[in-house]
């Protein structure tokens, strides 16, 4: 027979399991890391062309999504586009054909696209073009879309997972002080 009071008895089954279930909550509670990461580029960044590619292909580490994808070629004035149609996305695969290409010069690649957890991946490829071509840059676009006023995403950690946390410890505090407090 134990020397202990019931309540005495219970109380390590009681922390156990609010430290377990706390364990288990917070454990699936981790921030999301599937960004979608350039893996490889065509032409390669920081390549020395001495002819123009026909067109540019960026591989990411996973799928993309279709709707949410931006491709832009600048000349090396910063400002004159080179697409030479809408950017086509084939799983993890974005591409888009390019415009002959005009005064030899660094060109840069510039893209936004949709990763896996919902968060927007930017960046950009340069190369150069070491020969000039014969190429014109396409008129500039008029936007008609809201986006470009929009402020850049937080990719910061979502604050849910430390509410979360904080109501799991304060259920697992009020458990194992309620199996204290029992006579």
């Amino acid at each position: 027979m134990s020397h202990f009071p019931p309540s005495a008895r219970n109380v390590p089954r009681g922390a156990v399991l609010a430290a377990s279930v706390l364990f288990m909550a917070l454990a699936g509670a981790q921030p999301a890391m599937a960004h979608s990461v350039l893996v490889s580029s065509d032409p390669a960044k920081d390549a020395s062309l001495a002819s123009a590619p026909a067109a540019v292909t960026l591989v990411f580490n996973e799928p993309l999504d279709r709707g949410f994808t931006e491709l832009a070629v600048l000349g090396p004035d910063g400002t004159s586009h080179w697409e030479g149609g809408p950017p086509v996305v084939t799983g993890e695969k974005l591409s888009a054909p390019l415009r002959t290409l005009g005064s030899a010069g660094v060109y840069t690649v510039k893209y936004r696209v949709m990763s896996a957890d919902g968060h927007p991946v930017s960046g950009s490829v340069p190369f150069t073009l070491t020969t000039a071509g014969q190429g014109t840059a396409a008129a500039p676009k008029v936007r008609t879309d809201t986006t470009a006023a929009l402020p850049a995403p937080d990719d910061s950690v979502p604050i849910w997972p430390w509410i979360a946390g904080a109501a799991l410890v304060a259920l697992a505090g009020a458990f194992v002080a309620r199996q204290i407090a029992k006579p």
